[in-house]
């Protein structure tokens, strides 16, 4: 199976960005929409721009022909299906969290990122949908590659490997237990799919998609994004035990990071402390992400019978959005001090 934390498909073709200065300054100021849930935006409903999708989580619209405006929705997405409920501040959370990460990893690869303010580009009337919680991004010609990266044994890897000493047919040595650190961080890539799982394929498989040239640099600088940010992470008292990236090709051929970054929806975030108590009895560490959502899910009734994971979803009990938005709040506030 591939990673399953993302926020779903943005299907925008973002763009060319300039490296760190730019993403520090577009946090703005904190404030959305009120939807179903006081300080929740559920959906997006910009008229002054053209939509062109709506994703699991992000609404993308069209910026004339050259930019795209990302706007961060309050969705939460489990087992594929989108709930009803929104998490109050997901949004703003994982944009603030995005745009952390490509100001800290700037001198690695440019990002999508323009500089220029998402308030600019929509009414007035529109801005409190957007502030906060948007990107205004360059467009780019997206690779159809997930470039996913694992630093510890966790999840479906985890499942794999106690069959078959391999996560994503990429060897392991034995011995390994659950939410153990793995020698040196693999790269496990994943198709994109326009619906449903991602499928994990070979690194020879994305050569045989992009060209030598172009999968090595994806390979390589995946590698060096997981490594720099879980090293931060670590002084934060947080371990990034796998993420993904997406990345895109500006008109010059310049390799441009896209779509969000190292968020508790992309990446599995694991709390130092713990984490050794959980090594040890062979259990999942505590993690920032919707894992709570899911737990929920899993034991959830619909009409007298366990939820199938088909739309619609059951409605999420208010003490479970609550600790799920305080989830990640403490990732973000961790994360960043």
């Amino acid at each position: 199976m591939a990673l399953s934390r993302k926020t779903g498909k943005t299907l925008h073709n973002g763009g060319i960005a300039s490296p760190t200065t730019r993403a520090a300054r577009l946090g703005g100021a904190l404030l959305s929409m009120t939807v179903s849930a006081p300080d929740a935006l559920h959906t997006s409903s910009l008229t002054s721009l053209k939509l062109l999708a709506r994703g699991k989580v992000r609404d993308n619209y069209a910026v004339g022909e050259d930019r795209i405006l990302m706007v961060a929705s309050d969705r939460l997405s489990a087992f594929d299906v989108i709930m009803g409920e929104p998490i109050p501040g997901k949004g703003r959370l994982l944009t603030q969290m995005a745009l952390f990460w490509f100001a800290r990893l700037g001198h690695i690869i440019p990002n999508h990122l323009t500089g220029e303010a998402p308030e600019s580009v929509v009414t007035p009337a529109e801005v409190p949908q957007v502030q906060g919680r948007s990107m205004l991004v360059q467009r780019l010609e997206p690779i159809a590659i997930e470039a996913v990266v694992r630093g510890y044994l966790a999840g479906s890897g985890w499942k794999e490997y106690q069959a078959s000493r391999t996560v994503c047919g990429v060897a392991l040595p034995g011995g390994l237990t659950n939410a153990a650190r793995l020698p040196r961080p693999i790269y496990t890539p994943a198709a994109k799919a326009a619906s449903g799982h991602d499928e994990n394929i070979t690194f020879e498989k994305t050569v045989a998609m992009v060209g030598a040239d172009l999968a090595g640099r994806i390979r390589d600088t995946a590698i060096a994004l997981y490594e720099a940010a879980a090293a931060y992470a670590l002084t934060r008292g947080l371990i990034i035990a796998d993420t993904k990236f997406e990345f895109g090709l500006a008109k010059d051929g310049t390799l441009v990071l896209m779509d969000e970054v190292l968020t508790p929806d992309s990446s599995r975030y694991w709390p130092v402390e713990g984490y050794e108590a959980a090594l040890a009895a062979g259990s999942n560490p505590p993690s920032y992400d919707k894992q709570f959502v899911r737990d929920w899910l899993e034991q959830a009734q619909v009409n007298g019978r366990p939820w199938n994971k088909t739309a619609p979803a059951p409605h999420l009990p208010q003490d479970v959005i609550e600790k799920t938005a305080a989830k990640y709040r403490e990732a973000f506030e961790r994360l960043t001090g």
